[in-house]
């Protein structure tokens, strides 16, 4: 106490000193030589009485004490790893485990039930027409009277149903008493097989209901059919913006868990007959199967005529991981292929079977399944010497999937034949709507081996995704942004052409230009949740099934034929998602400590959950969220440049990929605060695969102060003090401005529902201190044995009694666990909260009434706060907030204690300095400007606790308060010496920078908040120059830029007499509505004052932009002159359009380098040779820049922080093409069985009813005629 009533009255007489009248100096002459010691002094006086402030305020010596009784514990990063793994591997047993049931449950009931008529009136819960809560009464839509048919049907309406809003399932409403269906859009609920499918399901709402009762951490659960529709649990509101895309079958989950991986050649036939729809229809096929493509498969597009041709020229003689990224490059590409001369079949064939033989040969891409699909408009014969050569004799380990396109095709039987002849399906294809449907027949034809040998159900797991309808959308909304950017363009020229031309609107679309090259935010992604998600086949059991097919008897002859077949039907994917929130949570982070973490990697490499997974832009998806590289989130500093990682690096992922344990030392570099931050360090790795899954854990741990951690005494047990101190609760801890963690995992009630985490943690410190306590044990998963009553095979039979059957759909029933505590969280939290209670007393009660209203009326409104490792946060405001203002509090705004910035920085300036306190401001930067007259400064101080011969970081305390007193204080000090040089009328001026290069005051209060590289660049570089700081190049792998779009299609036409009319038609009505508009413009010209000679309206200012000539003369008359200024304004009115790209970006952001800093700092000014003095403000991280203003300031560049594109010769798709990555192929592989050739379906027709001919080729005529 003594000591910091000492340090107060230190303090207060610094500050009366500092108040002196500084008018006395201003008769010095300006011109006068400043000196470096007198610099010096302002350093040393400004960092003392900032720190002997800091030392009064945050009570640190006191927050020290509070630790003593504290024990430090060795880190050991194998046992914690491994300890983890464990913990995730029994989550995700339970999760399999309820799959499992739900498989077992739904092959039963198919068995059972699948054949029984479905009643007339039969009702379901459709997802798409449920209310939600205090919606209206749902508007059903009625057929209007000249859709009326005669067969018309009216459908019974779907089920009704309360939805409730559940925290669990992310605030949606739901009812978990059943489950709802959704039916994709290209889907008829009411088709026999759909509507079959759909009744007999509804008998797993038992099983979902009770997996959730068994494990109340279930998410979501469904069961995907292979007719379409998806079975979910629980109900709830499907909802669709603007329109539904979602189809389960072609979602992770369901592909990788229908068939093994697979290699994919697509040969799409580009002969001149292939033109028009038929074109169309080929590309939307090609894009159904990429559609159908993991990240475990391999694929490439060829198209053919004469030749054969990759469509993306860098992935010749290759195949490509089916990755986001590549998928959409391939897609792109599609666009511009030309249909010309004839298909030469035998060369296309032969080129894909021998890239395939490669690949098989190698043991490269899939390694599994190999299938090559044919899309074509028609075969001369069916190629048989080819498939005797590369497939036959090899027993056939190619598929041959073959896609015949066009309605008046007569001869099928070859098409037909090349699938059927080996081991694939033929599919006829008229129409664009039909493809999606038909497309995915070969997902249930590479089912065929897994579900014949019917004893193996694969467990999937899928790489992270989000909880849309589809990735696609992702370009869509990116799409809307651009146009109701465009129509806000236009909406404001025509509401004010003089506003819209004005400086303020010409700023406003440069910071739009800006945050397109690549200044967007990346933060805010609250409304993705990511996710991974387990899931397993569901076979039929049935042998054989009386089927209908339509058989070609002649060239124009179709009969149905029914009889029956043997089958092996996929009836679909059961599965379940698993929040990446709920195994975050099992990570433990407060045993792995400050600025280390905890991630995952899958067997590809990819990122599944890493704290830098940055996956949305401007609240979009990335393009290729999904697909990044652990390497390119773990930045290694090896100063190589971008893209080309050393052999260390390569062998230290590949050993993680092969889930070997292991550990390594690595120098690395990481960013901070939204890439505007940089530092080097030196961390430990530790690594372990989780068993029976594609995933490995690693851990990083900081080399030096990661070593040790701090646990509570054992003597310190919650329970055991609670009882001895007469049931009282700990919660007497934590009164009054406390947060904890959000992110952690203290204590979870599955059954009750809190307002915050803290409410949620009081009311278990409440249950702690009752006698009859426990803490609650880790749930596991119940035994699963494969042969159980009511699942018992033999010779593929399905065998036992309807009793045992049922008995065994309601088994496995397990007793719900009521809540869920991290036992050492708690205790660690506990004792936090019961050694810092005195936080909660204010300054005022340790110092005398007038000593503080002293200090109040000096700094104005302070917080003192105190964030533990246990994820506590305490604060205190002075003085006290009487009523709440619209500024959170400090531990509302910061609750996330060893995750904040500050508390990271503070801790890693420790080993700087361990007496220093770290500050900060906000940044001000074009992507968020800061307002300076709210802008608070920030100071943060890490606390260590050791025993002698170890320490670790116990807490972190520090203040916040108003910046325009510190920068008083500053303008103070600086002012009390034999010259003036920052005082307004003298010609010094001085900055004070933190560690990082970020201005944190300076005369122009502007500059708060901004690079000095960008005000100063001249003495910048000079600093950086003289190794003051030290430039870390940092590689943004994650980025995205912005392409232009193309509007136009570079593909040739087949020119027809047809579309020579159409083309006079287009010419006759544009070359009318031009002649309408020049007449009706020059009448109101000529009518109008000098004023309105220069509105043009949008559409016009559209059409002029487009068609004027840029070779206008400029020396024409005023009236061309009027013309051209109006083509000049109307550029600025249009956009470009542009489509979201993955790419690299590189910059350089700076760090001050400590080694023989003084040597650096303490040189003398050269007049305007070096203009400049630089010192470290003792006790802090701030440098103070005093710069001669005397001196002209040299033209030198400014120095950027921003993020640029790096520059590579190819596309980046190509680039990791080129130089691929290692991975490990997945474990399970099942691709033949001796049973499959006693199938004999493979393929049916398109073809439409006869009395529909006419209307379909009216339609085509008028949407040929649109074109």
């Amino acid at each position: 106490m003594c000591n910091r009533v000492g340090s107060f009255i230190l303090l207060l007489l610094l500050v009366f000193l500092d108040s002196r009248d500084c008018s006395a100096n201003a008769q010095h002459d300006s011109t006068s030589k400043l000196s470096l010691n007198t610099v010096q002094s302002w350093a040393v006086k400004l960092g003392t009485e900032l720190y002997h402030f800091g030392e009064f305020i945050t009570r640190k010596k006191e927050v020290q004490d509070s630790f003593k009784s504290a024990q430090i514990e060795s880190r050991d990063g194998e046992k914690l790893v491994q300890s983890m793994a464990d913990d995730i591997r029994a989550m995700m047993e339970l999760k399999i485990s309820a799959v499992k049931r739900i498989v077992e449950a739904a092959e039963n009931m198919a068995f059972d039930k699948q054949n029984e008529p479905v009643p007339e009136d039969y009702q379901f819960y459709n997802s798409k027409e449920m209310e939600e809560p205090y919606e209206e009464a749902a508007i059903r839509t009625t057929a209007e009277p000249e859709f009326n048919l005669e067969n018309w049907i009216v459908r019974p309406p779907t089920k009704s149903a309360h939805l409730q809003l559940n925290p669990h399932f992310s605030n949606i409403p739901v009812n978990i008493n059943f489950s709802s269906v959704h039916v994709p859009t290209n889907v008829y609920a009411w088709a026999p097989e759909v509507i079959k499918g759909i009744h007999w399901s509804e008998g797993l709402d038992t099983h979902f209901l009770n997996n959730y009762q068994s494990d109340p951490t279930l998410s979501w659960q469904y069961f995907g059919s292979s007719t379409g529709f998806m079975r979910h649990y629980p109900a709830m509101k499907w909802r669709a913006d603007p329109v539904d895309i979602y189809d389960c079958r072609t979602r992770a989950w369901y592909m990788e868990a229908a068939a093994s991986p697979k290699d994919v050649v697509i040969l799409v036939d580009r002969s001149g007959s292939m033109t028009g729809q038929r074109r169309d229809i080929a590309k939307h096929v090609v894009t159904n199967i990429l559609d159908t493509l993991g990240n475990n498969d391999f694929v490439n597009v060829m198209t053919f005529a004469d030749t054969v041709e990759e469509v993306v020229p860098c992935f010749e003689d290759s195949l490509v991981q089916a990755t986001l990224g590549n998928l959409r490059e391939i897609k792109l590409a599609l666009d511009n292929f030309e249909t010309m001369e004839i298909a030469n079949f035998s060369a296309a064939l032969t080129r894909a079977f021998e890239l395939l033989e490669i690949y098989r040969n190698n043991s490269g891409g899939a390694n599994c399944n190999q299938a090559i699909m044919l899309v074509t408009d028609g075969v001369p014969y069916n190629y048989k010497e080819l498939f005797e050569k590369y497939n036959w004799k090899y027993d056939t380990p190619v598929r041959v999937f073959t896609y015949l396109i066009g309605r008046e095709v007569a001869d099928v039987r070859e098409v037909k034949w090349m699938a059927c002849a080996n081991r694939g399906f033929y599919v006829h294809l008229s129409t664009l709507a039909e493809v999606r449907e038909r497309v995915l027949e070969h997902v249930n034809v590479l089912a065929r081996p897994l579900v014949l040998q019917r004893e193996k159900h694969p467990v999937v797991w899928t790489p992270v995704y989000a909880n849309i309808t589809d990735p696609k959308v992702a370009d869509y909304l990116w799409e809307q942004r651009e146009r109701a950017e465009q129509k806000e363009r236009f909406m404001s020229q025509r509401r004010d052409k003089v506003l819209f031309n004005s400086e303020q609107e010409q700023d406003r679309r440069w910071r739009i230009t800006q945050m397109k090259q690549g200044q967007y935010s990346e933060l805010g992604n609250s409304q993705y949740q990511l996710m991974t998600s387990v899931s397993m086949p569901v076979y039929d059991l049935r042998h054989n099934e009386n089927i209908t097919e339509n058989v070609l008897i002649n060239e124009a002859y179709w009969v149905s034929v029914t009889k029956e077949m043997r089958i092996a039907k996929l009836l679909g994917v059961a599965g379940t998602d698993v929040p990446l929130s709920e195994i975050q949570a099992l990570m433990t982070p407060y045993k792995i400590g400050v600025n280390g973490y905890a991630f995952i990697v899958t067997n590809n490499g990819y990122i599944l959950i890493h704290p830098d997974l940055r996956p949305v832009f401007q609240q979009i998806l990335k393009p290729s969220y999904n697909s990044v590289d652990m390497i390119e989130v773990e930045l290694f500093d090896d100063d190589r440049t971008p893209r080309n990682f050393s052999m260390e690096l390569t062998a230290f992922r590949q050993e993680i990929i092969d889930q070997r344990t292991g550990n390594k030392v690595m120098n690395v570099k990481y960013h901070m605060e939204d890439m505007r931050r940089a530092s080097r360090s030196r961390k430990h790795y530790f690594w372990t695969g989780i068993a029976d899954s594609p995933f490995t854990l690693v851990i990083t741990i900081p080399e030096n102060y990661g070593r040790h951690r701090i646990t509570p005494p054992p003597t310190d047990d919650i329970h055991r003090l609670s009882l001895t101190s007469k049931n009282i609760s700990a919660r007497q801890y934590l009164s009054d401005k406390w947060s904890v963690h959000p992110d952690w995992l203290y204590c979870r009630h599955y059954e009750r529902t809190f307002s915050s985490p803290e409410e949620e943690l009081l009311y278990f410190l409440e249950r702690v201190a009752k006698p009859g306590w426990r803490w609650p044990a880790k749930p596991r998963p119940p035994e699963h044995h494969k042969n159980k009553p009511g699942h018992e095979k033999h010779n593929g039979e399905y065998k036992g009694t309807p009793e045992s059957r049922e008995r065994g759909k309601t088994s496995n029933a397990i007793p719900r666990n009521e809540y869920y505590c991290d036992h050492g969280l708690m205790q660690a939290l506990v004792y936090d909260a019961r050694n810092t209670a005195w936080f909660n007393k204010s300054i005022s009660e340790s110092a005398s009434d007038e000593k503080a209203g002293e200090f109040i009326q000096r700094f104005g409104y302070i917080v003192a706060f105190l964030a533990t490792h246990s994820g506590l946060t305490r604060w205190q405001t002075h003085p006290p907030r009487e009523h709440e203002t619209e500024k959170p509090e400090f531990g509302k705004q910061y609750p996330r204690a060893i995750d904040e910035v500050w508390y990271r920085r503070a801790v890693e300036h420790h080993y700087v300095d361990p007496l220093s306190y770290v500050y900060s401001v906000q940044l001000n930067t074009e992507k968020v400007p800061l307002n300076v007259s709210a802008a608070m400064v920030t100071a943060a101080h890490a606390v260590f606790h050791g025993d002698g011969h170890r320490k670790t970081p116990a807490a972190v305390v520090g203040f916040q308060f108003k910046h325009e007193r510190l920068r008083e204080w500053f303008d103070n000090i600086t002012c009390t010496c034999e010259h003036k040089p920052c005082d307004e009328t003298n010609d010094w001026d001085c900055y004070l920078v933190d560690n990082n290069g970020w201005i944190i005051v300076s005369k122009d209060t502007n500059q708060t908040g901004q690079f000095f590289g960008k005000i100063r660049p001249d003495i910048m570089t000079r600093l950086i120059e003289e190794d003051v700081y030290k430039p870390i190049h940092v590689v943004d792998y994650q980025a995205v830029c912005f392409r232009e779009k193309k509007t136009t299609n570079p593909a040739t036409m087949l020119i027809t007499p047809l579309e020579n009319l159409r083309l006079v038609m287009a010419w006759f009505i544009a070359t009318t509505f031009w002649v309408y508009n020049s007449i009706t413009i020059g009448l109101a010209q000529s009518s109008s004052d000098s004023y309105d000679e220069e509105y043009v309206t949008p559409t016009v200012a559209y059409q002029n932009y487009e068609n004027d000539e840029e070779t206008d003369d400029l020396s024409m008359s005023k009236p061309h002159t009027t013309r051209i200024v109006e083509r000049d304004f109307e550029k600025l009115v249009l956009i470009n359009r542009t489509r979201p790209t993955p790419c690299d970006r590189e910059m350089f952001l700076y760090q001050l380098d400590y080694k023989n800093l003084d040597e650096k700092l303490n040189k003398p000014s050269k007049a305007c040779e070096r203009p400049f003095y630089v010192q470290l403000v003792n006790y802090t991280n701030m440098l103070l820049v005093v710069v001669n203003g005397l001196c002209r300031v040299p033209d030198v560049p400014i120095i950027p922080v921003e993020a640029t594109e790096v520059q590579y010769n190819e596309s980046l798709p190509c680039l990791k093409h080129m130089h691929p990555l290692y991975r490990k192929q997945p474990v399970s592989c099942i691709r033949n069985h001796t049973e499959e050739s006693n199938i004999d379906m493979c393929g049916r027709g398109s073809l439409p009813p006869t009395k529909l001919w006419i209307v379909f080729g009216l339609l085509s005529t008028f949407r040929y005629i649109a074109m």
